[in-house]
């Protein structure tokens, strides 16, 4: 019975994506794209725990102001563990091409050795949706995870304090940019610092400062087009024992205060879109 609904389940997504993606002649608008994340967002692949983030990820519309449609080459940077593989894989599976460049392996790691077969256990678990999946390696070193100019789209999510904090922030975004096109968008999310502090290098906290991201983003090549406050938090006071994994869904602190770092619920968050220029 389970298995004749996850296919039924399947077969639905599969059919509302492939619809919304055919409406548009020489591309899907704005209006299918939503149409086709609202069937993805909805469908049952997806676990109530991952749903539940929904209201602070707001995945349909930070997608949608990144400009995401269904025939692009997108590359999601550590994708790990899947939250938004979830959603990007199957509105592109069709028509255009999800890359997942995953963390470096490292053997010495018990973490990142279970975080990468943690995920391509998720991938071969739904070969329905992930089988058009290519998981490359996403360098840190301003290496190439893909031929240079080859996706159209890039997009990374609160990822930016972990590569301060491994002095290789600089040298990820020349990978991304090398791996854009000629007016190939970026998109980021990060956890949004308080500007009234100085920037600690190594975003010790998880935070960091919009500007701080904006510089070290345009120092690479980026032009930044837009900012969105679709992801932002006015509750979060950035000012935590354990910094930006005190909150919800960390909860570092275990029981003490939970209810009081529920009620703040994820952090506050910048969403920004830059462009590699055209040459």
């Amino acid at each position: 019975m389970m298995l004749e609904k996850r296919i039924s389940g399947a077969a639905a997504l599969a059919s509302a994506v492939l619809a919304v993606a055919a409406c548009a002649t020489g591309g899907s608008s704005r209006q299918t794209t939503a149409e086709a994340l609202t069937a993805i967002l909805a469908a049952d692949h997806r676990s109530a725990e991952n749903r539940a983030r929904d209201r602070y990820r707001h995945p349909k519309e930070t997608l949608l102001f990144f400009g995401i449609r269904p025939e692009m080459r997108v590359l999601e940077v550590w994708p790990e563990p899947g939250w938004y593989t979830e959603v990007i894989a199957p509105l592109v599976r069709e028509k255009g091409k999800y890359y997942a460049a995953v963390i470096a392996a490292d053997p010495t790691s018990k973490y990142i050795t279970e975080r990468l077969e943690a995920y391509r256990r998720k991938l071969a678990e739904r070969a329905d949706l992930y089988d058009r999946v290519s998981v490359v390696t996403f360098p840190t070193d301003g290496g190439d995870a893909v031929p240079p100019g080859s996706v159209d789209m890039v997009v990374t999510f609160r990822n930016i304090h972990n590569w301060m904090s491994r002095d290789r922030a600089a040298q990820a975004f020349t990978t991304m940019y090398r791996a854009l096109r000629p007016g190939g968008v970026l998109g980021v999310v990060e956890h949004r610092g308080n500007p009234a502090l100085p920037q600690d290098v190594s975003a010790k906290s998880g935070y960091v400062i919009e500007d701080y991201a904006i510089k070290l983003i345009e120092a690479q090549g980026f032009r930044l087009v837009a900012k969105s406050e679709v992801n932002a938090n006015a509750k979060d006071t950035k000012d935590y024992e354990q910094g930006v994994w005190t909150l919800p869904p960390t909860y570092r602190l275990g029981d003490k205060d939970r209810e009081k770092y529920a009620g703040i619920g994820e952090s506050d968050r910048f969403t920004l879109r830059f462009v590699k220029p055209k040459k």
